[in-house]
């Protein structure tokens, strides 16, 4: 106990000593919090929320570490270099925090709302509501939170402008119906409209299997729902950390008879993809890149 009041006094006092001047109201899921015109030491506490600081051309002092990579994802580790890694979504360093003076902290409520009132006392702190497919809405919040919200807007309006474009493109292709699948150790999940990459097919505007055409996030599924897997295209992705674990998950499904029997399967049209890319960074960055990669599986024009 004391040890702990020991940390929160050294947060108050640290939030006291580098209380930068406010100048402006920013209205989020826990309230509404006065944060600097023009922070300049902004700490970020969710993958998708780097992505969105990253494309506004705004380097954190301190970010949570990607969910793969050591400690960034791939397609960020240039640009993170010389980042601090604060911890992970779930388990915040306070203690780091306080030592590098933020003077704004970036979260998200289903991740930090529990220790909101001490990211609070060490600096102005702006949460968003919700993850999965809100990674847009996210990045308007915090954009605006930094002081580039019209920077994020344009950044926004680009990504919009690629998706009609390469909708166009695509032309009957829209057609087809998307199937997405999940390998983790030990489980398998089907993922459906309410998830990063749902949403960005949806918007594209590939139709989604009946089975999986629910504005729900994901479920896990046996074995015996393989068939449900079945589309025009199967896109999957495995949550692999570095045990093997996913990966084997991934080969023991694939090698099973019903997947074999996928009408899918059997055109060819399956495709291993980036977990980083079309799932678990969840940022605009990752945004792009995934729809690169569907116009090199679609044979179209580059829409960027």
């Amino acid at each position: 106990m004391k040890y702990a009041s020991t940390i929160f006094a050294s947060i108050a006092l640290a939030g006291l000593l580098s209380a930068p001047v406010l100048a402006r109201e920013i209205t989020h899921s826990m309230g509404v919090t006065d944060v600097p015109d023009n922070p300049q030491r902004i700490i970020v506490l969710t993958n998708e929320g780097t992505e969105a600081l990253l494309a506004v051309g705004i380097t954190p002092v301190g970010a949570v570490k990607s969910f793969l990579g050591n400690p960034w994802y791939d397609h960020i580790a240039a640009d993170m270099a010389d980042v601090v890694v604060v911890g992970e979504e779930s388990a915040v360093n306070l203690e780091l925090l306080v030592s590098l003076e933020p003077d704004l902290i970036l979260g998200n409520k289903m991740r930090h709302e529990k220790i909101y009132e001490q990211l609070s006392a060490i600096a102005p702190t702006v949460i968003s509501e919700r993850l999965r497919g809100d990674w847009k809405i996210n990045m308007e919040l915090y954009t605006d939170a930094a002081g580039v919200g019209e920077k994020g807007k344009a950044e926004l309006a680009k990504f919009d402008a690629r998706i009609d474009a390469l909708s166009a493109e695509l032309g009957d292709a829209l057609n087809e119906q998307i199937s997405i699948a999940r390998f983790m150790a030990g489980q398998t999940r089907i993922y459906y409209k309410d998830t990063f990459s749902g949403l960005i097919l949806n918007e594209i505007g590939f139709k989604r299997p009946a089975t999986q055409d629910k504005d729900d996030f994901a479920e896990e599924i046996t074995k015996e729902r393989i068939p449900e897997l079945e589309g025009d295209r199967l896109f999957y992705f495995n949550y692999e950390t570095g045990n093997g674990e996913a990966d084997s998950q991934a080969a023991d499904w694939t090698a099973d008879p019903l997947w074999q029997n996928l009408n899918v399967v059997k055109a060819g049209k399956v495709h291993a993809v980036s977990d980083a890319i079309w799932n678990t960074a969840g940022g605009i960055i990752a945004a792009n890149i995934m729809l690169d990669e569907i116009e090199k599986f679609y044979g179209v024009a580059p829409t960027r």
